[in-house]
């Protein structure tokens, strides 16, 4: 998937002035900048936290030994 260049970005930002005009212009861009503040500041939090239960929670083997015995539960019923 080809990225966003210099020529596209303008044309965008063309459209878009012409569309909304200077006003509301500024007010989409401050949205759009605090929500993509929003979901950057989102995953930080959910990659540390992701981080920190990884660091002090089990290690791979015994995170693999209780999927077996979650398996052999399902299959039993329990």
């Amino acid at each position: 998937m080809p990225g966003i260049g210099i020529p596209e970005l303008l044309l965008i930002l063309v459209v878009a002035f012409v569309v909304l005009g200077p006003e509301d212009l500024l007010t989409a861009a401050r949205k759009v900048g605090r929500v993509f503040y929003q979901i950057k500041h989102t995953a930080e939090e959910a990659r540390t936290h992701i981080i920190k239960e990884w660091d002090s929670g089990a290690s791979e083997s015994e995170l693999s030994e209780h999927k077996v015995e979650d398996k052999n539960a399902g299959d039993r019923g329990e």
